[in-house]
């Protein structure tokens, strides 16, 4: 009988699998989700028989798309702001329990990763993509802003570049770029790539992570897309606001074309609130520090017409047609987004 829970846990010799299991909805993660994968990982924190954590998706697609925003905005128009405070709440809680994990922690990224995907990926020890991996933050379309701990964690990844790069991580964060295999490794955002991720599971499992790494871990074929970009991207996105990077990016035509085309549906606030989240995660201390700001500033993001209305226009009605409010990044209330970082919103 096949088991219909959306999360499904178990100790399989000396490794705990977490078991990402609503594949129609490639893996959006609901309250219930977030609940079971932080009970598990309580449970196997002191448990001695636990050396490792495995995280995969029954998903052939995806990995997980990323949190459940239908029902957040759900929760917000029908009032209950509250429940929605407590589930992405909840949900940052465990972004954090993962980055401070005591025991190895492999997500196998084997398919698509957005969003509060990666915050059950990214923060782990060991990020392991496929061909099939691509990896983006979409926030910005719907309203919201990066989150799930991505804005500290990409800053200050280190991948075979050698080096994090805070506005390579701007630049992806805000614009929505996909990342697939070459580009995540590079970056750092991935720690190794395997052919076969149901074999490298297995093997895991099996043998122990080392052994497994060692049987399976290879590079990806071709070069990172990025690579080639570098220059211009750290040029361009060093600015600390969007006009400004908007005017530098006039000397890089490639560069400019493509950052106007991923955000062409973006919501002004959005970019904003963005741009001032990346510039004050530079200077957190730690990953709790950036989740706090995370969640005094999503809440009022989410509290904000745009994000049903950018929800809707994306994820419900899908006509890509949303209307933001103010719909000019001059107009945007940057006072209000420098308070909302640091300062609990009203109720």
């Amino acid at each position: 009988m096949t088991n219909t829970a959306p999360i499904v846990s178990s100790i399989r010799n000396h490794t705990g699998v977490i078991e990402l299991n609503r594949p129609k909805a490639l893996n959006s993660l609901t309250p219930e989700m977030i609940d079971l994968i932080a009970e598990s990982l309580a449970q196997w924190r002191d448990n001695d028989e636990v050396e490792q954590v495995l995280f995969t998706s029954t998903s052939p697609k995806a990995y997980c798309a990323g949190g459940d925003v239908r029902y957040a905005r759900e929760g917000v128009k029908e009032g209950k702001v509250d429940e929605v405070d407590a589930f992405f709440a909840t949900e940052y809680t465990l972004n954090g329990d993962i980055a401070e994990y005591p025991k190895p922690i492999v997500a196998l990224i084997d398919g698509i990763a957005m969003g509060g995907g990666l915050g059950i990926s990214a923060h782990g020890s060991h990020r392991v993509v496929t061909e099939k991996t691509f990896a983006s933050m979409p926030e910005m379309n719907i309203g919201y802003v990066t989150d799930v701990g991505m804005a500290y964690a990409a800053q200050r990844a280190v991948g075979t570049r050698g080096k994090a790069s805070a506005e390579l991580a701007k630049f992806w964060g805000i614009t929505g770029y996909r990342m697939y295999a070459a580009d995540l490794l590079w970056s750092g955002l991935a720690t190794h790539y395997v052919a076969d991720g149901e074999a490298f599971a297995s093997a895991v499992i099996e043998h122990g992570l080392a052994t497994a790494l060692a049987q399976h871990a290879t590079a990806p074929s071709g070069e990172a897309p990025l690579a080639e970009l570098i220059d211009a991207i750290e040029d361009a996105f060093s600015h600390n606001t969007w006009q400004d990077i908007s005017a530098a990016l006039e000397k890089y035509p490639e560069l400019k074309q493509q950052v106007e085309k991923l955000t062409a549906q973006a919501c002004p606030t959005s970019i904003v609130a963005a741009m001032e989240l990346f510039h004050a995660e530079q200077e957190c201390s730690s990953i709790r520090e950036a989740l706090d700001m995370e969640t005094n500033l999503g809440a009022y993001m989410y509290r904000r017409g745009d994000f049903a209305e950018g929800v809707r226009a994306i994820l419900v009605d899908k006509t890509n047609d949303a209307a933001f409010e103010p719909a000019a990044l001059a107009d945007v209330d940057v006072d209000a987004l420098r308070s909302a970082l640091h300062l609990h919103p009203a109720k």
